[in-house]
């Protein structure tokens, strides 16, 4: 099919899915900028590493030449899912560290946005490669899109919530967890192509990645759910201390805080952002430990003044 063709049908869904997962980060959503970079990352610096990765292990193996069914499916199975794995997750490791990567969901929209990344480049040397009639490269479209780059989305989004969890851990879960989640990364991508690669068991590899695709869904709603739960505990904490007030607890912590008039709207969207980071940090600076803990000390402090000098105007909707 025509090169175009085949770039818009790779390049649309993703960018569509990314959005999607942007989105569902509702609180403090991540810097748009930081998040396509991990989307690019998935595009080319994944694409090359992992490919070049699972040669390599066909080379040092001896598979790479052989023509035989068997050399075919442990490339497949076994060498892809192991080295585009590791490259996928590789850039996580750096995500991790960042002050912006804070929880588990940062974990599933980070990794996820990667796994889009690769999916979408995979995806386009799929269709130029095996589209060789309209029928077929329609096939890749729609499989692919709905399944195959999904796929690279959760293995990686599994990896990076992992790595969410073991952030803030003690020293032998910071390295148990990222091995776990390397490990169900892997075995996601494994059972996806193992599935697939015979007639008879392709339908069970639909129905594994529909469930996949729900549970995800699932745990990233799980996720926002136990940040409206911190909010509500923080900012609790705040108005005890006479800062927020009573009522602004419930509306910060839902979807009210995007309506007009419960406070004067100069002021609702930088009071809604701050209060809500407060809140967070002030979450962090709890699970925090050694250097860290002075770092979410001081955004405490200077998101706690921001809310204070917002609301010191009294620009209260009356």
């Amino acid at each position: 099919m025509p090169l175009v063709s085949s770039f818009i049908a790779a390049i649309l869904p993703m960018l569509f899915y990314l959005i999607i997962l942007w989105r569902m980060d509702k609180y403090d959503r991540e810097p748009l900028v930081f998040v396509l970079v991990h989307f690019l990352w998935g595009a080319f610096g994944a694409i090359i590493f992992g490919i070049t990765g699972s040669l390599l292990l066909g080379y040092l193996t001896g598979i790479i030449g052989s023509t035989s069914e068997l050399s075919k499916l442990i490339q497949t199975i076994i060498f892809a899912p192991l080295s585009e794995e590791i490259a996928k997750g590789a850039f996580l490791l750096y995500t991790v560290n960042s002050k912006k990567f804070d929880n588990i969901t940062d974990g599933l929209l980070y990794g996820g946005v990667i796994g889009l990344g690769f999916g979408m480049t995979e995806n386009f040397l799929y269709f130029l490669t095996y589209g060789n009639t309209p029928v077929n490269w329609l096939y890749l479209v729609v499989i692919r899109s709905l399944f195959s780059a999904l796929m690279h989305c959760i293995s990686t989004g599994t990896l990076g919530a992992f790595l969410a969890l073991a952030k803030f851990s003690s020293n032998f879960k910071k390295i148990t967890l990222p091995l776990a989640g390397l490990f169900t990364a892997i075995f996601i991508h494994f059972m996806w192509n193992t599935t697939i690669s015979f007639s008879n068991t392709y339908v069970f590899g639909f129905l594994f990645m529909i469930f996949l695709i729900l549970f995800f869904i699932f745990v990233f709603k799980l996720s926002i759910k136990n940040e409206k739960k911190i909010i509500e505990r923080e900012l609790l904490e705040e108005n005890m201390l006479g800062l927020i007030p009573k009522e602004h607890i419930k509306i910060l912590s839902s979807h009210l805080r995007f309506r007009k008039g419960w406070i004067d709207e100069r002021i609702r969207k930088l009071y809604s952002r701050f209060a809500i980071r407060l809140a967070f940090n002030k979450d962090l600076f709890k699970k925090a430990k050694d250097l860290n803990k002075s770092y979410y000390s001081s955004e405490i402090e200077k998101n706690r003044e921001t809310v204070r000098s917002l609301l010191s105007d009294n620009y209260f909707s009356k």
